[in-house]
């Protein structure tokens, strides 16, 4: 499946192929401030599985967690369509709402709950964080289509001591 990513002018695309490795809503007082709403969608990649096209303006960030994200938006509309976190350099997040497609994959994991607004519910399956978790510390995997068939995305890795 190939889903397009864009801009609100359309000049700034990113086109996935596949299903994302995990998406994730975030709370984070960086992320309320990027979308302008209380928490920001990401949906994540391996960055051989996106092509980016049109130009871009980009903006390195520190992050809550104090690692840098790239974030690329259009020049000309604004609109943040896709950046590269140093928490997971092989990957390319994509905002969920710049694909406005409502069969993707429903958030799997959300994280900085510690800054969530409190009346912000997320009353289905998930991983749930007070902060940012280290990535090597998940077990991602790939969600499925539906809802109702969704796999925890992010799970503690087993130990052979627990």
């Amino acid at each position: 499946m190939t889903r397009t990513a864009h801009c609100c002018c359309g000049s700034l695309r990113a086109e996935a192929t596949g299903e994302p490795v995990f998406v994730g809503a975030c709370h984070c007082l960086e992320c309320q401030r990027r979308t302008g709403s209380p928490f920001g969608v990401s949906t994540y990649f391996a960055k051989e599985q996106v092509r980016t096209e049109g130009r871009s303006k980009v903006y390195v960030r520190g992050s809550d967690a104090g690692r840098k994200i790239e974030i690329h938006f259009c020049p000309d509309c604004g609109s943040s369509v896709f950046w590269y976190g140093e928490f997971a350099p092989d990957l390319i997040g994509v905002a969920f709402g710049a694909f406005a497609d409502p069969s993707m994959p429903w958030p799997t994991l959300s994280v900085w709950e510690a800054t969530r607004h409190p009346w912000v519910i997320l009353d289905h399956r998930l991983d749930r964080f007070a902060v940012q978790p280290e990535i090597d510390d998940l077990y991602l995997e790939r969600p499925l289509g539906s809802p109702d068939d969704q796999v925890r995305a992010a799970k503690p890795r087993e130990t052979a001591n627990a």
